[in-house]
């Protein structure tokens, strides 16, 4: 996890980021604890919010994105293009006047980071592990496609459901899960997933996204409701201190299911390839 973390500071920091007067962190939100019995209304509310996310296929947009860690925080922009399941290209800005200094793009099966500063090209497998080199993030390439898209894929049915906690107005489902458990978070009177959580199969929290400032887009005939601001927070104790990173994503503009979407990345010339795949420990390191 060392790698991954100094993975993660390469293409969010190194490229001198611009200040953060402006810096946003994560909103903290407490999640219910009165344990309720699974009724028709509850078990027909997780239906509901497991359908929601279905209708959401693309998105083309720009973000503000803000990272915090142990011992820094910046602040950074990115124009997001994305397919769910397919392709996604992120390509990260910097400074006042925007200037791009890595396009990444990553498909179901590889991945691609151009370092435009340094000149090189890393090249790998689009598996959790080459995402913990790139982005800290080992959830998965689903995951971190759902999460910058602003949606949860909840495909467990309802007999996965293990506990449900009611409180302050929200509902929180507890479901199994391969390797651990999730814990969604939702508002019955709006019907939005608000919060995720994740927990690994020794009751350690792993990842927690928290979805706000929702606003409804028209989709397939329905109404969708999608969050402007994603917050997650990524735990690893054994990583720096107390091993807690931050990262808030913000949409200025966004468009949803766009019908000219075309990702495209144009691999580089006369760079230096790193191939993901064979390196245990990054050569910036």
């Amino acid at each position: 996890m060392k790698q991954a973390f100094r993975g993660f500071l390469y293409v969010f920091f190194v490229f001198f980021a611009a200040g953060c007067a402006d810096f946003r962190t994560v909103t903290i939100e407490e999640w219910p604890t009165e344990s309720v019995e699974l009724s028709e209304d509850l078990a027909e509310l997780y239906r509901d919010v497991s359908e929601a996310s279905k209708v959401v296929a693309a998105i083309d947009g720009y973000a503000d994105i803000w990272i915090r860690t142990p011992k820094r925080g910046e602040h950074l922009y990115g124009t997001v293009q994305l397919e769910r399941s397919k392709d996604t290209r992120i390509i990260v800005s910097a400074g006042v006047v925007g200037w791009p200094v890595a396009d990444m793009l990553f498909r179901p099966d590889s991945l691609f980071v151009h370092d435009m500063l340094n000149n090189r090209l890393l090249v790998g497998r689009n598996h959790p592990d080459n995402l913990e080199k790139i982005l800290g993030l080992g959830a998965g390439y689903e995951f971190l496609s759902d999460v910058l898209a602003g949606v949860v894929a909840v495909d467990e049915p309802v007999q996965s459901i293990e506990r449900v906690y009611k409180g302050a107005g929200k509902v929180s489902f507890v479901v199994v899960v391969e390797g651990g458990k999730k814990e969604l978070l939702v508002n019955p009177l709006t019907r939005n997933i608000e919060g995720l959580l994740f927990i690994d199969s020794r009751g350690r929290k792993q990842v927690e996204v928290h979805f706000r400032q929702f606003s409804p887009y028209a989709l397939e005939g329905k109404t969708v409701n999608l969050p402007g601001e994603i917050d997650v927070m990524m735990f690893n104790p054994g990583v720096d201190g107390n091993g807690k990173r931050e990262l808030v994503i913000a949409y200025d503009e966004r468009v949803i299911n766009p019908a000219d979407l075309d990702i495209q990345f144009k691999m580089p010339e006369n760079v230096k390839i790193i191939d993901l795949d064979r390196v245990v420990q990054l050569p910036w390191m």
